[in-house]
């Protein structure tokens, strides 16, 4: 507790999956608290229950109206400690607290991490993909022509990349993903982590498309998609070489342009592609 006498909000990681995984602290901070935060407290309830852990719930998400954040601001004021959990894994994470998390460090409130589950670094330590630095991306945009657009705005990057993808758009997301990167790009899919139906597929964008096309089961459930980085360091793109490429444009199709400017700055040749395909597009 700190000095203003304030209570503390707890960011509670919860199970994704398989409950075993929840942390013993985790519940002993979920029992002491005088309230608890969730996205869904229907949803949050069966994992509560389950622990054994009777408390009043708080309905709260980023985009509810301010009395529900203003709730648990006022509750923290008067010295009550306060968990924020999401439906499952790390709080932030793709997942709501953020507005709630910078509210209460303003109004000087101790902010305390409750470490645990999270789909996208569990899914990360299996991958077989460079970790030493990556960029968690979070949720692509639902429709193809933005999700294009993101992905574009991603080839030139070095670090792994690590996206959360609904299981009915899976198909269409690696398709698009082999129509940016190409179809012998590097992937990764963990599905349902921890749960009785993980799977976890490592290929080339085509060879995974094959088997998520082939296998419907592959299309249900949470999913984190994870691609290689680009094998050319983001150096390569130079602003010397855009020039030359945006010249060769002009006379030449885009992989032969591609393929000259490579030669001449020493760059990535697929890097230089894919910059082609963007600039006529």
């Amino acid at each position: 507790m700190n000095s203003n006498q304030s209570g503390t909000l707890y960011v509670v990681a919860t199970p994704i999956g398989n409950l075993g995984d929840m942390v013993p602290r985790a519940v002993e901070i979920l029992q002491s608290v005088t309230a608890i935060a969730c996205e869904d407290t229907r949803h949050s309830k069966k994992l509560l229950d389950h622990f054994r852990i009777d408390k009043p719930l708080i309905a709260y998400h980023d985009h509810s109206d301010k009395k529900s954040s203003h709730n648990i601001l006022v509750r923290l004021a008067a010295g009550n400690d306060i968990a924020l959990i999401s439906d499952a894994g790390t709080p932030l994470i793709s997942d709501p607290g953020y507005r709630l998390v910078l509210a209460a460090r303003q109004q000087g409130v101790t902010v305390i991490p409750i470490p645990g589950a999270c789909a996208a670094v569990a899914a990360l330590s299996v991958a077989g993909l460079p970790t030493d630095k990556f960029r968690f991306i979070g949720f692509l945009p639902a429709r193809t022509t933005q999700r294009k657009k993101v992905l574009q705005d991603l080839v030139a990057v070095p670090e792994t990349m690590v996206f959360y993808e609904a299981p009915h758009r899976i198909l269409e997301t690696l398709k698009d993903s082999a129509e940016i990167f190409g179809a012998e790009h590097s992937a990764f899919v963990a599905r349902e982590v921890s749960k009785t139906f993980e799977t976890y597929l490592f290929g080339t964008l085509a060879e995974l498309i094959n088997t998520v096309a082939a296998d419907s089961n592959q299309q249900r459930g949470e999913i984190v998609l994870i691609l290689a980085g680009s094998e050319g360091s983001a150096s390569t793109v130079s602003v010397d070489g855009e020039k030359i490429l945006r010249l060769l444009l002009a006379e030449l199709p885009a992989a032969k342009a591609a393929a000259l400017t490579a030669k001449i700055t020493g760059g990535d040749k697929k890097q230089f592609y894919q910059m082609a395909l963007a600039l006529k597009g």
